[in-house]
């Protein structure tokens, strides 16, 4: 029986994987214009860490994390999500002792035990972004705001901002109390889950698929926001209309992970079946400091977007990702002192910046210039014995058919410039 990769992973050929470097390479570009920079923390931490940023009562947690013992009898956790080992990293490191803003960037693996269906994998990727050390709401619009750019620059069209204000924890304690006498005389006919997020963290009931009908007519959290909690969020809103960026108000918007206060956000898109959340985010004040401690707390704010669904909406909406540039030169040497010659040239051509390839198998010419053609090279270099005695070597452009001599040495001196004047 042969080994399979494990259920809900993928393998990325080539011909797919250029898709994934696209959009990483745009994440990059467009973080630079924003100021970000990049962050690389670990794929696996401390089972205590996501318990303790993340929420013990969160479907994560609870059910969805691939938790082992390791040989030295710690508890470890492949990362379900960006922020916490983020957060982490930016405490050990003492980053929160940097006088300006902390603006990072991650993209990576991210690993949830859940049922695979579409836009959704046990092992999933990631591009987010933190920002560390402002409660000022034109931070919590900026981030917004670069996602939503994200999307339209690589080219997803009819994405929608959905924001809300999940307060404060003073603030979700009384809307705890409304919510728990809204579902007590239901509470017997909601799922196991939502039983036990009844006393824990009823909020999680809105967010839940199964039992949206019980939802009906629950109260809202903007209704018990405080004076701070309404100004931050009537702020966040005027920069984003200032920034242009389409929005609307979801009050039943909680997200899934406890560590929101204040904004709290997610970005739709029709494409993928029942699932139209393609990413999400939001402020995580009071975070930093439950993971490191006194005298390390910073405000902070962030995103995640999951690539897999970007993927999937691009192709139900048919957008077309650009193909990679083709390959400059394939090299066809025809006999044996002309091909010694074709691979030293290979290499000095490549020196020089150009993409080139040669045959490795054997083959007979017929078949090379078929390769070269599968790999939509600009130019096929052709050196035979008698070429090489003349110090020449022919150039044939592949879209017109139309060849040139030109000095050998000239073309491994001048590559750019012999192939593309």
């Amino acid at each position: 029986m042969s080994i399979q990769k494990p259920k809900g992973t993928q393998d990325l050929l080539p011909g797919e994987v250029e898709k994934w470097q696209y959009l990483e390479s745009k994440a990059r570009e467009l973080c630079q214009r924003f100021n970000y920079k990049e962050i690389r923390s670990p794929i696996f931490e401390s089972t205590e860490l996501f318990s303790r940023g993340v929420g013990e009562t969160t479907d994560i947690v609870e059910k969805e994390m691939y938790t082992f013992m390791d040989k030295g009898d710690r508890s470890i956790s492949l990362r379900p999500e960006g922020t916490a080992g983020v957060v982490r990293a930016f405490v050990e490191n003492k980053l929160y002792g940097i006088p300006d803003l902390t603006k990072l960037y991650y993209i990576g693996p991210m690993f949830r035990y859940e049922q695979p269906q579409a836009g959704r994998y046990r092992q999933f990727h990631q591009f987010g972004i933190e920002a560390f050390g402002s409660v000022d709401p034109s931070i919590d619009a900026e981030v917004i705001a670069l996602g939503y750019t994200f999307y339209k620059e690589i080219g997803l069209k009819e994405v929608t901002v959905e924001i809300n204000s999940v307060g404060t924890p003073s603030v979700r304690t009384a809307y705890r109390e409304q919510l728990q006498a809204f579902f007590a005389p239901v509470k017997e006919k909601l799922c196991k889950d939502c039983q036990s997020r009844y006393d824990r963290n009823p909020m999680r009931i809105l967010d839940c698929k199964i039992d949206a009908k019980y939802g009906e007519g629950a109260p809202d959290i903007l209704e018990f926001l405080d004076e701070e909690c309404t100004t931050h969020f009537n702020q966040v809103k005027e920069h984003l209309a200032a920034m242009d960026i389409p929005f609307r108000i979801n009050p039943r918007l909680v997200r899934g992970l406890d560590y929101y206060t204040h904004t709290a956000f997610e970005y739709k898109a029709a494409g993928i079946g029942a699932i139209d959340t393609i990413g999400g985010g939001g402020r995580y004040n009071g975070l930093v400091g439950q993971i490191g401690g006194h005298g390390t707390d910073q405000p902070g704010v962030g995103l995640g977007l999951g690539l897999e669904r970007i993927l999937l909406v691009l192709q139900a909406q048919g957008v077309e990702i650009p193909k990679p540039e083709p390959l400059d030169v394939y090299l066809i040497g025809l006999g044996e002192a002309a091909e010694k010659q074709i691979t030293k040239l290979l290499q000095q051509l490549r020196v020089q910046g150009l993409k080139a390839e040669k045959d490795y198998q054997g083959r007979k010419m017929k078949a090379q210039m078929k390769s070269a053609d599968r790999f939509n090279a600009t130019y096929v270099a052709i050196l035979g014995d008698d070429e090489l005695e003349r110090g020449e070597i022919t150039l044939k452009k592949m879209d017109t058919g139309t060849q040139v001599t030109v000095s050998l040495a000239d073309l491994a001196a001048n590559a750019a410039k012999t192939l593309f004047a």
